[in-house]
Order: C-alpha cells, then sequence, then structure tokens
C-alpha cells in the first residue's frame, strides 16, 4: 500500500483528480481558460518533481523568495496588528453574512489574538525556512498558510467583498486580485520548494538551529503585542506624526473620478443561468422581451477604472452631537489642540484610574485656553452614560469608525493637532504629563 500511495501513477491520479474538482467548482468571476493553464502548470510542478529537484539552484531562489517575503509580509502585519485584526474581522463578517454560519462570529471576536498568531507564524516559518529547520513541517505549514489566503483573497476579488486584503497593512495596498496572484506565485514557489526539498539542508547545527527557532519564536510574538500595546513603531497611515490632514484630503493636480458602469444581470428561469449586459448590450439582446426565459436579476455598478491620485483622506468629517459640521473648524484651528479618539465607548479601555488621568489632562488644558475634543461614532445615550460615569466635562463629536480606527490605534488614544497637522500621537498605555508637552509647544 505504502508503495502505491508514493507512485507516479498515484500522485498523477490524485492530482488530475484535483485539477478537475478546481476547474469544475471555478465560479464565473474566472477565466476557465486561465485556469486551465493555472492547473496544468501546477499539474506538471507535481508530476515533474524528480527533474525539477535536480535544479538545485531552483529550490534556493524559490526558498530564498518564499522566505523573504514571508519574512516581510509578517513584520509589516505585527507592525500593526490591532490594524490587521480590523481586516480579518471584516473578512469574518462577510463569511457569516454570506454562509449564515454562526462560528464566524467566534472568530470575529477573537480576531486580535488570531491576527497575532499570523503575523507571528509567517515571521517564523519564514526563518525556518530560511535556515532549513525542520524542513518537512515547515513546507507543509507555508503551504497550508498560502493555501488559506489563496481562498480568502479569491473569494474577495471574486465577490467584491472586502476592498484590500491587508497582507502588507498599510504600507502596500493591493486589490484583491493583485493580492490573488500573489499567493498563485507563491504557491507556485511552494510547489517548487517541495519537488527540490532534499536540495534543502540545515545551514546551521541542530542545536544552534533550535536556539535560533527559539529565538524567532520570541521576537515573532514580542513584537506585534508590542505594537498593540503601544503604537505601529513605523506608520504608514494619512494620520501620521508630521501629516498635514487638510493636505492629505486635497485632490491632486491630475486627479481623475473612478469611472463605473451599471450592469444588468438577468437570470434564466429554466437553467439559473446568470447573463451580465452593459447598456449597449443590454439593448441589442433585447432579452427583457424573453420572459418566458428570462427575470431581472440585480443592477451591479461594475468598477471600469479606479480613481488617479485620490486623495489620501477621503472621509474624514466632524459633526456635532446637533449633527452639525464642524470639519472646518477643527481643522483650521491655529493653536494646538487635543482630540481624544475613542471610535466605540462600549469598547473603550474601562480603567478608572486611565478616565481620571485623562480627566486631569483635560483640567490642565482648558486652564491654557486650548481645545480638547472627544471623537467617537457613539451615540448620544452611550456619550451621556459614558460622561457620568467617568465625570468627562470635555466636549464629544462625531466622527466615522473606520475612520476614527484608522486616526489612531488605540481606543482611547490621544492625538495633538496644530492647524490641522498631526504633532504627535499617544496610546492609552503611554499618556503624556501635560507639563512636558507644554515646555514642547512653546
Amino acid at each position: 500500500m505504502k508503495k502505491i500511495l508514493s507512485s507516479k501513477l498515484f500522485r498523477f491520479i490524485w492530482s488530475a483528480g484535483l485539477a478537475a474538482l478546481f476547474y469544475f467548482l471555478c465560479p464565473p468571476c474566472f477565466s476557465k481558460i486561465i485556469l486551465s493553464v493555472l492547473l496544468i502548470i501546477q499539474l506538471f510542478l507535481i508530476n515533474a518533481s524528480g527533474y525539477i529537484g535536480k535544479i538545485t539552484l531552483l529550490t534556493h531562489i524559490s526558498r530564498i523568495l518564499v522566505g523573504a517575503l514571508f519574512i516581510f509580509s509578517g513584520f509589516i502585519k505585527a507592525n500593526d496588528p490591532l490594524g490587521f485584526s480590523y481586516k480579518l474581522k471584516e473578512y469574518f463578517e462577510v463569511f457569516q453574512a454570506d454562509t449564515g454560519m454562526a462560528f464566524f462570529e467566534m472568530f470575529a471576536h477573537i480576531a486580535l489574538p488570531l491576527a497575532i498568531i499570523i503575523c507571528a507564524s509567517e515571521i517564523i516559518l519564514g526563518i525556518m525556512l530560511l535556515i532549513g529547520f525542520k524542513r518537512d513541517l515547515t513546507l507543509w505549514l507555508l503551504f497550508a498558510q498560502i493555501a488559506f489566503f489563496t481562498f480568502l483573497t479569491f473569494y474577495s476579488a471574486c465577490y467584491n467583498k472586502v476592498t484590500h486584503c491587508g497582507c502588507f497593512g498599510d504600507f502596500l495596498k493591493l486589490k484583491p486580485w493583485e493580492s490573488f496572484w500573489k499567493d498563485i506565485a507563491l504557491l507556485v514557489l511552494i510547489t517548487l520548494l517541495f519537488s527540490g526539498k532534499e536540495n534543502i539542508k540545515e545551514t546551521f547545527a541542530p542545536m544552534a538551529s533550535g536556539a535560533l527557532f527559539t529565538l524567532a519564536v520570541v521576537l515573532a510574538f514580542w513584537f506585534p503585542i508590542y505594537a498593540y500595546r503601544n503604537l505601529p513603531p513605523l506608520d504608514f497611515r494619512a494620520y501620521a506624526p508630521g501629516m498635514n490632514i487638510k493636505e492629505n484630503m486635497k485632490k491632486a493636480a491630475d486627479y481623475k473620478d473612478a469611472v463605473y458602469e451599471s450592469m444588468l444581470v438577468y437570470k434564466n428561469l429554466k437553467t439559473d443561468e446568470l447573463k451580465e449586459f452593459n447598456q449597449p448590450d443590454y439593448m441589442k439582446s433585447k432579452i427583457w422581451e424573453d420572459t418566458l426565459n428570462w427575470k431581472w436579476e440585480a443592477t451591479n455598478n461594475k468598477l471600469i477604472h479606479d480613481a488617479i491620485n485620490p486623495p489620501k483622506i477621503t472621509d474624514f468629517m466632524v459633526n456635532s452631537l446637533d449633527d452639525v459640521n464642524l470639519t472646518d473648524s477643527v481643522l483650521n484651528d491655529k493653536n494646538y489642540s487635543f482630540w481624544l479618539i475613542a471610535y466605540d465607548l462600549n469598547e473603550t479601555k474601562d480603567d478608572e484610574k486611565l478616565m481620571a488621568q485623562i480627566n486631569d489632562f483635560y483640567t490642565l488644558v482648558a486652564k491654557d485656553h486650548l481645545n480638547f475634543i472627544a471623537f467617537t461614532a457613539s451615540g448620544s445615550k452611550e456619550i451621556d452614560a459614558f460622561k457620568h460615569k467617568y465625570n468627562a466635562l470635555y466636549n464629544f463629536v462625531i466622527v466615522d469608525q473606520t475612520v476614527l480606527k484608522t486616526m489612531i490605534r488605540s481606543n482611547p488614544g490621544l492625538m495633538l493637532i496644530k492647524n490641522g497637522t498631526v504633532v504627535m500621537n499617544w496610546h492609552h498605555n503611554n499618556l503624556p504629563v501635560y507639563s512636558n508637552i507644554k515646555k514642547m509647544m512653546k
């Protein structure tokens, strides 16, 4: 039996069967021709592994590319684990809505620890591959992880669910299809590694490799936990210190709007086939006349091309509790002002000592006649309850929750602003002493 399972014939049978399954399960959003080419390439790589494995240089090139990319991807996500957890939560919410499976809600509640585990595992696996530690285990874990992300990015791209994957955080925002093709390239490289796995040897002696592995595990988990408990050490967002929010809201001289086209979707009443038409093709087809076979299903706005050089910030808007637009007034304040960011007061850190520290900070700011404003997306009832619970005397304004999550990775977090420019920001674990800030402001 063992000989049969390891034979070339059995390998061809299971790989061909898997390829056929992928081909017939492929949804209409992906070209069957392109899929066929990809499947043929994978079939060749799997069944010609004996010949491919003899090309040692190919194995080492693939090893360096995969290892380096996993370490880089993991590091960028570990730099901002809270932002990555927001993206994972978005995926889980989409899956729950589309499948109706309640267990995805459970995953959404543990998105943060999952984010830390995923980005740490990417760093660890990348290092394990580069030093040749636990070769077979490393290859299978690499394959499992990239297969999982390939499914996520394909689903996102095919059904237009998540605008960007979060693979490289805010450093590099890939569109769903771009991310999917990146994952396909990694799948090919990992297949090459399986073919040439005999060429992968441990770089160091077993004791040294074990020590490096242990160090990698410690650092890979320490870094995202540190970034979560403080703020991202590398800030790539449009609200980073030094950024001017007003400038980031402006359109570039060569800016062009995104172009959309209305697509009409009709369903065949007999076969459930869906056909999509743009306006000219729709008029030519006269499909609406065939009421016995076709029925209108939906009208979708299809993106033809993205906006060219769009503003970095498109959704920053500040409203009073009475729904008065305050955006210009808060951005054009010539003096220093402090913004307390608490995107959801129900999820804001419940710590009376912290809130008393914020109240004391506000009192000192108010004595110097500077603005101290709390930004939240919570409703008036939650705001009143929060004020009553913590004796908060500062004013609240309303801002979109997604914007607030982007502004600072802390709930609450504090930002120092002058004339629309972000001067500094602080995690609630590192709130500053006002007298120190006052010296800097002079």
